[in-house]
């Protein structure tokens, strides 16, 4: 049986760096799971469309399709957006949603990834205050497993963790980097829980000014990649139990 191809949904941006992160996240991907068909739309600003990918996929004879949506929380875009524009797809496309990416346990360790490439090290954890900054969201539920994920990597050794939002929600960054500072935390590090460059990034960037470490995007870092393929895996599994599989 062949396997359904991956069709990766990015979000899109003005900001070139977006696609370029987006395109290299995927050539890991493709890098991890030779043979396995991925490709890459984007929902807004960028090209191909996910449209515009599906008819080529219907046009090409896929059959089955994994739709992923290049995504950390379960808000609008992955409720609705995402969705609707399934529901245009070419009626011989048979297509799977697989879930959003987060949260894993895996996004944490490529958070710590990328603040060891940063500068810190495992044995500045207990002395270090990290403000996990998110895009933000008018989502309660998105914002709940934010806030969440803050109290569960405070449980793996760092000083404190504090949530933080570059729109929609609070408290920014350079509140919680303040905060993190009153608490008495000998260093605050800014870990960037977004996927790729642009607005919302930068704005972050900027409201980490205070901070000690600034980490990078979570972009390409393999663990990243590997949950996309876990839920590749997840979303394909129905059908090949009922195949005997």
């Amino acid at each position: 049986m062949n396997e359904p191809v991956l069709l990766v949904i990015a979000h899109g941006s003005r900001d070139p760096r977006h696609a370029r992160t987006v395109h290299a996240l995927v050539e890991r991907v493709r890098s991890m799971r030779p043979g396995l068909r991925v490709e890459t739309g984007f929902l807004d600003f960028n090209v191909p469309s996910v449209h515009g990918v599906l008819q080529s996929l219907d046009g090409d004879g896929v059959r089955d399709v994994v739709a992923l949506p290049l995504l950390l929380t379960r808000a609008f875009h992955a409720k609705a957006d995402i969705p609707a524009v399934l529901r245009q797809a070419p009626s011989r496309l048979r297509i799977r949603q697989a879930d959003v990416l987060g949260p894993s346990p895996l996004l944490r360790a490529a958070l710590e990834r990328r603040l060891y490439e940063a500068g810190l090290t495992p044995a500045d954890k207990s002395s270090t205050g990290v403000v996990l900054a998110s895009a933000g969201s008018t989502d309660p539920e998105a914002i709940a497993v934010i806030a969440a994920i803050a109290r569960e990597w405070r449980h793996t050794g760092w000083c404190a963790v504090r949530p933080a939002f570059a729109s929609a929600s609070l408290p920014r960054t350079e509140d919680a980097v303040a905060e993190l500072r009153a608490l008495g935390c000998a260093r605050v590090a800014v870990a960037p829980y977004v996927l790729a460059p642009g607005f919302l990034p930068d704005r972050i960037a900027r409201g980490a000014a205070g901070a000690d470490v600034l980490a990078d995007v979570l972009g390409p870092a393999p663990e990243v990649a590997r949950v996309l393929l876990e839920r590749y895996d997840a979303a394909r599994r129905p059908a090949l139990t009922a195949l005997g599989a």
